[in-house]
């Protein structure tokens, strides 16, 4: 377990300081922990930055939960100023708009995986359903992505009208449905199964196939296609 004492910078060898395994070793080598303590940059002075940045993976359960983080959040972590709750956030924001750089370029599915890969980060956290659609083109590329419906998933609520109106919109050659469990357990309910079937049979009335509906649960997925419910 890790205590103060064990986790004062200066006590820690050299080539195991955050910055130096990052120069030696590269990013991705890093934990956590030791990424938000070099943002960082300082701990306190009867605290260690490692054990402040060990602070704030307690307060955020999940380190997704930093990108929706506030700034009352951040400075509320005892050792957290104005300046170091600024850093993070903005270490946050630019992380998230390379990520949103990233999906504006036009993406193929060819695979639940796929699909689920190119949602997983967005959805994986929220702490309300949110129905999404991926209108895709001839060659199976995302032209563009939409949030549907925000709430509780059932028949009613998600009618094919919406959603097969913006794909005609967007010229579209098919479609991936996809919503959040925000259980994390990604297992389909009834009221999944008989959505998707009425999206399928709406779908191949008017031409546009509705390639699969993946469930997106706590960084797992489960595709409605690959269990046989499509």
């Amino acid at each position: 377990m890790l205590t103060e004492q064990s986790l004062m910078i200066r006590d820690v060898h050299a080539a195991d300081r955050p910055r130096e395994r990052l120069l030696n070793q590269g990013a991705s080598s890093l934990s956590n922990q030791e990424l938000i303590a070099i943002l960082l940059r300082t701990g306190t002075k009867e605290e260690s930055v490692l054990f402040l940045a060990n602070r704030v993976l307690t307060t955020f359960e999940h380190i997704q939960q930093l990108k929706d983080a506030t700034i009352e959040e951040m400075t509320s972590i005892k050792g957290i100023g104005q300046a170091k709750a600024v850093q993070l956030l903005a270490a946050v924001e630019l992380g998230r708009r390379l990520s949103s750089k990233q999906t504006d370029m036009k993406y193929t599915i060819r695979s639940p995986k796929d699909a689920a890969s190119y949602l997983m980060a967005d959805m994986t956290s929220l702490k309300q359903e949110h129905f999404v659609v991926l209108f895709l083109n001839i060659k199976n590329q995302v032209v563009h992505r939409q949030t549907i419906f925000v709430g509780s998933l059932n028949a009613s609520i998600v009618h094919p009208r919406e959603i097969f109106r913006e794909a005609v919109r967007r010229a579209s050659a098919s479609i991936v449905c996809a919503h959040n469990h925000p259980s994390g357990n990604p297992a389909p309910s009834p009221e999944d199964i008989d959505v998707t079937k009425r999206l399928m049979e709406a779908g191949s009335i008017i031409g546009i196939e509705l390639l699969d509906h993946i469930i997106i649960g706590d960084h797992q997925f489960t595709s409605l296609k690959e269990k046989g419910y499509m």
